[in-house]
């Protein structure tokens, strides 16, 4: 009984999370309240308040539940060892990151929502930094297998790891912002595959 029991307690908390992106997709967040990701799971509002207990904490889990995956998705890629050299790997994680995006609505959906239907005000105002955070972390990772390329004469000379690593880190967020966020990429998903092997060539020795 008790195991039944926490099995409906784990199967709420995930119609929870789910629900929650679709009201957020639909309404943006801010215009989102937890009354009607309740209604839309189909639970009550104390429901909601026994699994999370703010909006906040229940954004952050929608995040989690795509991004965890999808982390470890791009960093087998990108910190494997099984590429000679360390710019294939960086290349192989990109592209690997924009096919998720292409193949998966639900992570298409959170990105939109992270990008375009949040605003990072009154409750969300303290919480920007933390939704940052996995940013950086790309961000620190590409610099160390940048500097893998370097100690191994492949990255092109006069590049700078952290520079190099910082500006691959603009190009997939430009990207990323002009697919999702604005309707000017009419034909974009199609070029992204030929945009990252143009942009890594110019970093190749």
């Amino acid at each position: 009984m008790v195991r039944k029991t926490k099995d409906e307690a784990e199967k709420t908390r995930k119609d929870l999370i789910e629900a929650a992106r679709r009201v957020f997709h639909q309404c943006g967040v801010s215009r989102s309240t937890l009354e009607k990701i309740a209604k839309e799971a189909g639970v009550t509002r104390g429901a909601v308040y026994w699994h999370f207990k703010d909006k906040a904490e229940l954004f952050f889990a929608m995040r989690e539940d795509v991004f965890i995956p999808m982390v470890e998705r791009t960093d087998s890629f990108l910190l494997s060892e099984a590429y000679d050299n360390p710019l294939d790997a960086i290349e192989a994680s990109l592209k690997e990151f924009f096919r998720v995006l292409d193949d998966c609505l639900i992570v298409r959906e959170v990105f939109e929502i992270m990008i375009s239907r949040c605003e990072y005000v009154d409750e969300f105002a303290s919480v920007q930094e933390e939704v940052g955070r996995p940013a950086q972390e790309f961000l620190h990772k590409m610099e160390s297998v940048y500097q893998r390329a370097a100690d191994k004469g492949m990255l092109r000379t006069g590049l700078d790891p952290l520079e190099s690593a910082r500006d691959t880190w603009a190009f997939t967020s430009g990207m990323l912002h002009l697919l999702l966020g604005c309707q000017m990429n009419q034909g974009l998903d199609q070029e992204i595959p030929r945009m990252i092997s143009t942009h890594m060539s110019l970093r190749r020795r």
